[in-house]
């Protein structure tokens, strides 16, 4: 049985290799993953050793891979205006990067309230109302994404506020396996969404201990190779039409000391094994 998912890697697993990104293209594309999803400041770092973005995004075509989206950091929702005037700024910036290496996504999590527990939503709401259409410039949608560890936007509750509240219908949000337990959501609210709007969707697995709350990026393993319910996620998933990218997004730095190219090819077998017979 075909499997209903895309795969994509997100390069922050095999980000403490510190390849250069045309290698990570080329490894992403040899282990058999559908797409890539790199950071922002690889990107840069491409461009400034003298890589050229039209060859950058000829190579993903002949390498068949497509952007998924993109990890960018900008300070889009913050309350001071000179602030998160300089952090859309930056968004720009993002969005054309992203759009010249043909994505259609890119990652906007709750940079600088991170230490606010009681952000106003509405104001949120209005925030991303306003990222999403300077993304719409470029063709590029911003994902409102759940950060577990933030004390806002980490639970899927807080980023189906804000997308619904935008006013605008083509909203999206970027949820993680790893996140929806770190910040207490759990997964059976994905239940009342619709698969377009989770064009992509962070697969990772935790283990049993530590607690929820104590958990650290790092802690992030393989899928299978922990504790977090995927069959049912998955299960869910498919249920609500979804057809995006699942993309391995770990941090864990023994996978760092290894092998880049064996990390991949691991990361999608098990990815693979744990969706087998959804």
């Amino acid at each position: 049985m075909l499997s209903p998912f895309r795969t994509c890697l997100n390069t922050s697993t095999i980000r403490g290799q510190k390849l250069p990104l045309v290698q990570s293209v080329d490894l992403t594309a040899d282990a058999g993953y559908n797409a890539i999803e790199p950071w922002i400041d690889e990107i840069d770092r491409y461009v400034a050793e003298g890589g050229a973005l039209p060859d950058l995004r000829k190579r993903l075509e002949d390498r068949n891979l497509a952007v998924a989206s993109a990890i960018g950091f900008f300070d889009w929702i913050v309350n001071d205006d000179a602030q998160r005037a300089k952090g859309l700024e930056e968004a720009r910036r993002n969005f054309d990067l992203v759009a010249q290496l043909g994505g259609k996504h890119l990652a906007a999590p709750p940079m600088g309230a991170t230490d606010q527990p009681d952000f106003d939503l509405a104001r949120a709401a209005e925030r991303y109302a306003a990222l999403f259409d300077l993304g719409a410039q470029f063709g590029v949608t911003p994902l409102v994404e759940v950060w577990g560890f933030s004390q806002f936007l980490n639970r899927l509750g807080q980023a189906a506020y804000i997308a619904l509240e935008s006013g605008r219908p083509n909203a999206r949000i970027l949820a993680d396996v790893y996140h929806l337990h770190r910040g207490g959501s759990g997964h059976a609210g994905l239940s009342l969404l619709q698969g377009a709007a989770l064009p992509v969707f962070h697969v990772n697995d935790y283990p049993a201990e530590p607690a929820w709350n104590k958990l650290a990026d790092s802690d992030r393993v393989y899928p299978g190779d922990g504790a977090a319910p995927l069959r049912a996620i998955f299960q869910t998933l498919q249920a609500i039409g979804f057809d995006g990218y699942l993309s391995l997004e770990l941090f864990n730095e023994s996978y760092w000391r290894q092998d880049a190219a064996t990390v991949a090819q691991t990361g999608l077998a098990k990815l693979r094994a744990a969706i087998e017979g959804v």
